[in-house]
């Protein structure tokens, strides 16, 4: 099959790879962008990041066991039964796209992309992954996810603590992740209050970051019924609903479609399955803990061990 991936983020590429790899299509990813590589991102992937791109283990930075959660009167510490580790998320971007390519897909940087052109130019199928802003969603008239406002900046220095501390805050967290070489903080809430609460808690912690950047988080659940054209990723609002993140649900959602292709009905149907029940769950588990934690603190256990991506 002749198949289009609009959108060279870790999605668009880990599919272009497989499907030229595994499956012997004939693939080219389309990207807006004059390079490739998210720089907005904290790259804190578990390490479940290994099973589908097993050689991103040398670009590992630093590795984190738990979290403490600091609420107003209480701090819960949650341990990882799976280890997040700490990568360079365009560096990661780069080796998949070297993959891709060592593969035989073809990659086409700075393209204007006209969604509605790809069938018209004999592409039998075209997936969507070009992330929040979504070309190929808007295309097909579909809804627009929620979004956050995701800001991050650094401190350097050497840390080597193996813990992330979080504070929460309406509709997200501040965050504070050791990378080794530096401090990273940073916050994802309400696009309209994410700047005001970050800078009240820099100038209360006298905190003065470096190399600020930002980017749009998007929420929720969007698959076409569409037998020729799909969404994969930050495109279908394919992030976690506690942290924003979202490679790994996005690379298991690839994953999904590799089985399901090229049938795009089966592929929205099993990620109904899957995945709806997951965004369920773990939004009625980050609303508990949240009453709990700002609520009645004192029910919340001191220590808790989950399962990184999934919750389970």
């Amino acid at each position: 099959m002749k198949i289009a991936i609009v959108g060279a983020g870790i999605s668009g590429l880990y599919l272009g790879w497989k499907l030229r790899s595994e499956r012997g299509h004939q693939v080219t990813i389309f990207e807006k962008k004059g390079k490739i590589g998210r720089e907005a991102c904290s790259g804190l992937f578990s390490e479940r990041i290994l099973s589908f791109v097993p050689t991103s283990q040398k670009l590992i930075e630093h590795e984190i066991s738990s979290v403490l959660i600091h609420f107003p009167k209480k701090t819960t510490k949650v341990k990882f039964s799976k280890k997040f580790l700490v990568l360079n998320h365009a560096e990661l971007d780069r080796l998949v796209a070297g993959l891709a390519q060592k593969a035989g897909a073809e990659i086409k940087l700075n393209q204007n992309i006209l969604a509605g052109s790809f069938l018209a130019n004999g592409f039998d199928r075209v997936i969507g992954c070009d992330g929040a802003h979504s070309a190929v969603r808007r295309s097909l008239g579909l809804k627009e996810p929620d979004y956050r406002l995701g800001i991050q900046g650094f401190i350097p220095g050497s840390n080597q603590a193996d813990y992330v501390e979080t504070w929460p805050v309406a509709h997200g967290f501040i965050w504070k992740i050791p990378r080794g070489k530096e401090l990273e903080y940073g916050i994802i809430a309400d696009a309209s209050s994410a700047p005001k609460i970050l800078d009240g808690f820099c100038s209360k912690n006298n905190l003065r970051l470096e190399n600020m950047k930002s980017a749009l988080i998007p929420q929720g659940f969007i698959i076409p019924k569409n037998d020729k054209i799909t969404l994969c990723g930050d495109a279908a609002g394919l992030t976690k609903p506690w942290s924003g993140g979202g490679v790994i649900w996005g690379l298991t959602g690839a994953e999904l479609l590799l089985k399901a292709l090229p049938d795009f009905l089966k592929y929205q149907r099993d990620m109904k399955n899957y995945f709806l029940p997951k965004i369920f769950f773990s939004k009625m588990a980050v609303k508990t803990a949240y009453f709990l934690g700002f609520k009645i603190p004192w029910i919340l256990p001191q220590n808790i061990k989950i399962e990184s991506d999934f919750l389970l």
